[in-house]
């Protein structure tokens, strides 16, 4: 029992999005920086760690930008050490910026629901708190209840009973800068080869003919 014990706690150090990283000197953040703003629609999920739901939403057609940060709670400037601590309200969250004309947001809760596992409860495999929860921040009913349809659609495939959170939107504050495109900057960081690409790559099985070429 203190073997597996050891094996656990050593996996989560070696494998938690939470874990120590070196930051990148970039203070400018080119994560927003897209023509015709005007022309884009947003949407706002959480399911674990922001580098993985990140990268599997920036692998999709229409999908301009996807931008981690923090979202969900009251505290103002929230920074990673904060929310990856616990420290805040916050979850870790990607904003995703995309062309309605390509993409709707219905596929977009498709993606959502395959990239991370919807029926752990502030969790996300290694990743454990309720910054690493599950929810969808809605704009308006009309995603509101697409969102309830979703979830109310997807119920009977999964064994256990999804507990994702769906709560009206209020602000998202974009993490730092060495936190954008993590996936594309670190491929061999052990945890995005060990987490974050099994559920990339998931997502790009899943949805092969919505893959950006």
């Amino acid at each position: 029992m203190i073997r597996n014990t050891a094996i656990v706690i050593l996996s989560i150090l070696f494998f938690a999005c939470a874990a120590e990283t070196k930051k990148s000197e970039t203070t400018a953040s080119e994560a927003l920086t897209i023509q015709n703003p005007e022309a884009i629609d947003t949407a706002y999920f959480a399911g674990g760690c922001f580098w993985c739901v990140e990268a599997a939403f920036e692998q999709i057609k229409g999908v301009k930008e996807a931008v981690s940060g923090y979202s969900g709670g009251e505290e103002e400037n929230p920074s990673y050490k904060e929310v990856s601590y616990g420290r805040t309200n916050h979850a870790e969250a990607v904003m995703v910026l995309y062309d309605s004309s390509v993409i709707n947001y219905e596929t977009l809760l498709d993606i959502f629901f395959v990239a991370h596992d919807p029926t752990q409860l502030n969790r996300q495999g290694p990743d454990v708190g309720k910054q690493y929860r599950s929810a969808i921040f809605y704009r308006n009913s009309t995603e509101k209840n697409l969102a309830l349809k979703k979830m109310n659609d997807l119920a009977p495939k999964f064994d256990d009973e999804i507990v994702t959170e769906l709560t009206s939107f209020t602000k998202f504050w974009e993490a730092e800068d060495y936190h954008q495109d993590y996936e594309k900057k670190n491929p061999n960081d052990r945890y995005i080869v060990n987490v974050s690409k099994p559920k990339i790559e998931k997502v790009a099985r899943t949805f092969e003919d919505l893959l950006k070429k």
